[in-house]
């Protein structure tokens, strides 16, 4: 994967006080936004071939999974037990079905980074919504990771009735966000032969405001500015080729809702360019150090300097920008709306405070505490999920203006290089 060189330190990035919560499910949701304790990625998507037939396709990274020998040599094995289970909401609470699947991978270079993609068949619930959970467990290292997945009803159904793949290969790809100058074909069974009306949007740029800001603007859908067809082949494939930035609405007559894919920067969702690098200072830095590091004419060396400054030796610096930029990465992974995930407001918080120690979400929002609940002095933080035609992942927060200290005290800590890892 790609990283960030500064101060020579090539980073590899990976994956209280307030208003009173919501009435959200009480499940800790925490583990789907942080790394976790093993580190095993799985990626996963749900796909609908038609009303009767749905698919989880799902994604392993062989970098993540121990191979044994069987003590004579090659070839080394993998084991890794994938399993789903559905419920009736979000809670988690009910269970309604479950599958699992044994994935075995052999190899004589076990060090050697490869994706490992597979699918399994969903059973649906018929006119209802419901939640998955996918879990990968590494049967070797007896570790696992999830991931959280909601199966919409009906009309809001129709954007898991496309999916992006990669036209090289045909193989799904596991995120509806891209970077730009990326081929992108969208699979849609159910279109064949239909033409699929595609309205673009552009990114629109700005970051958003401190947690405790007055500035109570509603985000809304930037305007569509332009708009054009595609004939879906005998298979189903839309070819768009290498699509500009922007947001792109995939619909037929027969949609209400539609699919949205995102084109997003080149280097998105990595930390590769000055620019990565210098956006994200916006929110722990003032207007007028911004500018001058902005207009320096060597901005890379103009950040390098920053964290310096604010470390006050190397060592430090190099441990700050591998912390930072990775939130900004995994802001990216989790966050992205219309706009990158740094830029939203759950990718401010993240940034700035962490993963959380507890989530719970309901059907229109989710919760975030830090600090134990019982305890006075723990912090939270309220997202509403915001109503648009083009994403379902954006969370615009509650702003108070009781979070002023906190903010300024978690700003003050990373301008002055006292910064934990979580």
């Amino acid at each position: 994967m790609s990283g960030i060189a500064l101060l020579g330190c090539v980073a590899a990035l990976h994956l209280g006080c307030g208003s009173s919560a919501p009435a959200v499910q009480r499940d800790n949701l925490a583990y789907l936004y942080g790394k976790g304790p093993n580190n095993l990625r799985v990626q996963a998507r749900v796909y609908h071939e038609s009303a009767e037939r749905s698919l989880i396709h799902y994604k392993l990274n062989t970098a993540d999974l121990l191979y044994k020998g069987d003590g004579g040599g090659g070839p080394f094995k993998a084991q890794v037990r994938v399993t789903y289970s559905t419920y009736s909401d979000a809670s988690t609470k009910h269970l309604l079905d479950s599958a699992s699947t044994l994935v075995t991978d052999k190899s004589d270079l076990p060090a050697e980074e490869r994706e490992l993609i597979g699918t399994m068949e969903l059973r649906r619930r018929p006119g209802a919504a419901f939640s998955v959970i996918v879990t990968a467990r590494d049967l070797n290292r007896d570790n696992e990771s999830s991931i959280l997945l909601l199966v919409e009803a009906e009309p809001q159904a129709s954007t898991q009735y496309y999916m992006p793949i990669d036209p090289a290969n045909g193989l799904p790809l596991f995120t509806d966000h891209l970077p730009a100058g990326r081929a992108v074909s969208v699979r849609c069974e159910r279109c064949v032969g239909d033409s699929v009306r595609i309205t673009h949007r552009p990114v629109i740029a700005g970051l958003p405001s401190p947690v405790f800001s007055g500035d109570h603007r509603a985000r809304t859908d930037p305007a569509p500015d332009s708009t054009f067809s595609l004939l879906a082949d005998a298979d189903g494939r839309i070819d768009l080729g290498m699509p500009p930035v922007g947001s792109y609405l995939l619909r037929t007559g027969t949609d209400t809702i539609g699919f949205a894919l995102h084109v997003l920067e080149k280097a998105y969702p990595y930390v590769d360019h000055v620019m990565d690098l210098l956006g994200p200072l916006r929110y722990i830095t003032s207007t007028q150090e911004f500018e001058r590091m902005a207009n320096d004419t060597n901005a890379r060396k103009a950040v390098e300097r920053f964290w310096l400054d604010a470390t006050g030796e190397r060592e430090r610096a190099r441990d700050a920008i591998r912390i930072y930029y990775g939130r900004v990465e995994n802001a990216n992974r989790h966050f992205s709306a219309d706009v990158e995930g740094w830029r939203t407001d759950r990718g401010l918080v993240h940034i700035i405070f962490g993963t959380p120690t507890t989530i719970y979400r309901g059907s229109n929002g989710e919760t975030w505490i830090y600090g134990e609940e019982s305890n006075l002095m723990s912090l939270t933080f309220n997202f509403t999920r915001r109503k648009s035609a083009i994403t379902g992942n954006d969370y615009v927060l509650q702003r108070d203006p009781m979070l002023k200290g906190a903010w300024y005290r978690n700003v003050e800590s990373w301008r002055n290089g006292r910064v934990y890892q979580n």
